[in-house]
């Protein structure tokens, strides 16, 4: 068994090629363990982005089941760059001032997707507050390209706020993506601390308008940064009382020393539990897991 520490976990030299047990850090419970292998699909989705020149959120946010979905030929595109105009504390995705925007990224990620044989595409982007509609319009053509190309490949989008632009929003909704995802990420006491730049009723009201738009709704929280259950407990009351129907709960991991350290661990059982109690309020499936993250199972979700 080898084991690496998760400021490693960005380079895919850091891994060998047969499979391994590893823990994501020597600090991890002995539970926390994830299968890093790389395969033909794995370097097939690596190559396809680099020849294209795009992003995955996979690599930019050292997400920890990057080997099980790529190996499974699912990956969530990380458009509009891959420099975040905030700083949360939890991200590390890069943060400063962000490059122009490439009008072309929209067919090269429909390209991909092609490429790739996808059967369901999950776009997300970095924070893009200084254009005035916060990258609404590229995601619109993101989805218009994918359909284009690929008319029977399903399409979640995981949309920023846009800072309350309800022209934005409806920009993207009017494109019908399969699900409309929109982290919470955390709750609403340790909103402004670790999400500076947001603001935790304008993330539940911007669920509420998209659902109003028609669309299938989702969300994501991370749990172990500070939180209480109880509190974990409001926001899921908080996401159903806009009528979200997904909701995702994962593990809190610190990306790098410079990140938010990690305020507790949960059981897995505490994970069952809450997934449990999410059904009993509503939601349609609720994925529920240490290394569970917003895009994990996502082609699952979409026919709920």
């Amino acid at each position: 068994m080898s084991f690496i520490p998760l400021d490693q976990l960005r380079s895919s030299q850091a891994i060998s090629h047969q499979p391994s047990a590893i823990s994501l850090s020597g600090r991890l419970p002995s539970w926390f363990k994830v299968q890093a292998k790389t395969g033909p699909d794995y370097l097939d989705i690596k190559q396809t982005m680099d020849r294209l020149n795009l992003h995955t959120i996979c690599e930019e946010a050292r997400c920890p089941n990057r080997w099980e979905c790529w190996n499974a030929r699912t990956a969530t595109f990380l458009i509009l760059g891959d420099i975040c105009t905030r700083r949360c504390h939890y991200c590390s995705v890069e943060t400063g001032r962000p490059l122009a925007v490439d009008h072309a990224e929209p067919r090269r990620v429909a390209e991909a997707v092609q490429a790739l044989g996808l059967r369901h595409a999950v776009i997300t982007s970095v924070n893009r507050d200084e254009l005035e509609d916060g990258g609404a319009a590229i995601f619109a053509e993101t989805i218009r390209q994918i359909r284009q190309l690929s008319p029977d490949c399903t399409i979640e989008v995981l949309i920023p706020d846009f800072e309350g632009n309800e022209t934005a929003l409806a920009t993207v909704c009017a494109e019908k993506p399969d699900i409309l995802n929109h982290n919470i990420e955390t709750v609403q006491r340790l909103f402004p601390a670790i999400r500076p730049q947001g603001k935790y009723h304008r993330s539940i009201e911007l669920l509420g308008k998209a659902k109003h738009l028609g669309m299938h709704t989702k969300s994501g929280l991370i749990l172990g940064m500070g939180e209480t259950i109880d509190e974990a407990r409001d926001v899921m009351r908080d996401l159903r009382s806009v009528g979200c129907d997904i909701i995702t709960i994962g593990q809190y991991l610190q990306p790098t020393r410079d990140h938010l350290p990690v305020a507790r661990f949960y059981d897995p059982s505490e994970f069952v539990m809450l997934k449990e109690e999410g059904r009993a309020l509503g939601f349609t499936h609720v994925e529920s897991g240490p290394l569970v993250r917003s895009s994990y199972h996502a082609d699952r979700q979409v026919a709920l």
